[in-house]
């Protein structure tokens, strides 16, 4: 094999030099300075900062809006990675059928995924407003029924938790289509040939061939949950109504960008970090065990 060598060891340095740069200016530093704002109490701007320790983080202890968010992260993290999961593999089952105009619907199906975050919120707050939403229009017009489904605590919190799975519908689809086409189909007609019914081959055979993709989609399900959907949020809700849809990264930004509590922002921000990292590994424990490869 042919092998490309570079006359000294600067050369290589200099082509990495600008992704070096543009990592340490926009990913490293930035990291670093979380990690120093979080020690801190910074007045309005920056004018001023006070060192105070880990006085940031003792105060979410005991910040009764903090530990809300963290409980309705907790409510909507596993409804719309479960959910979505679950949703997802049903509809690339079906997807999977040989009918016509299969390629179509597959594409309709993943089309969702394309359109960005907010515009998914923007698309979700016509359809379910109170006002001029069509959803009530419907209702309205059939049952006389209009329900306040932004203004509501449990339905505002429902209506995010839809939108979230409707927007990752088409990322989870995607791979789920792929791993499903590419099954061993020698397994599969064993299966058949031994006379077990269409639901036992399911979980038998085709679930836990699937079980690395499903482990790969949970990971990243939950990071999405925990990061992605904040758009959504604030696009539909802005947290409300009172706070039941101010999920983790939603208060953080309010913290920030808000109230202008630069400190306790970056503590909020280092927290969530090491909660998902924490998460992840969890995951990697427990449901890696159970994760089969090469069987497709």
């Amino acid at each position: 094999m042919y092998q490309t060598k570079f006359k000294g060891k600067l050369f290589p340095v200099l082509l990495l030099g600008p992704t070096l740069a543009v990592l340490i200016m926009f990913l490293y530093y930035p990291i670093f300075q979380t990690f120093r704002l979080s020690l801190y109490r910074v007045a309005f701007l920056g004018l001023r900062k006070t060192f105070v320790g880990l006085a940031n983080f003792k105060s979410l202890i005991h910040d009764p809006d903090y530990l809300h968010s963290l409980l309705v992260t907790l409510v909507i993290t596993p409804a719309v990675v479960i959910g979505g999961l679950g949703i997802s593999l049903a509809i690339s089952v079906l997807a999977n059928q040989k009918v016509r105009g299969a390629r179509i619907y597959r594409l309709l199906l993943i089309w969702p995924y394309a359109i960005s975050p907010a515009i998914a919120g923007i698309v979700w707050l016509f359809l379910f407003s109170p006002g001029y939403g069509i959803v009530n229009y419907i209702l309205s017009a059939t049952l006389q029924i209009a329900p306040n489904w932004l203004g509501d605590p449990v339905l505002a919190v429902l209506i995010v938790i839809v939108a979230s799975i409707w927007k990752n519908l088409g990322y989870n689809i995607a791979f789920y289509l792929a791993a499903l086409q590419n099954l061993n189909t020698h397994v599969l007609e064993a299966a058949l040939i031994d006379g077990a019914s269409h639901w036992r081959r399911f979980w038998s055979v085709t679930f836990p061939l699937l079980s690395p993709i499903t482990f790969f989609l949970l990971i990243t399900n939950i990071t999405y949950a925990f990061f992605d959907i904040f758009p959504i949020v604030d696009v539909m809700t802005k947290g409300g109504p009172f706070n039941s849809t101010n999920i983790l990264i939603y208060n953080l930004y309010r913290e920030g960008f808000e109230y202008y509590r630069t400190g306790s922002a970056a503590a909020q921000s280092l927290i969530l970090f090491f909660g998902v990292v924490i998460l992840t590994l969890i995951q990697f424990r427990t449901s890696g065990r159970h994760v089969h490869y090469g069987g497709a």
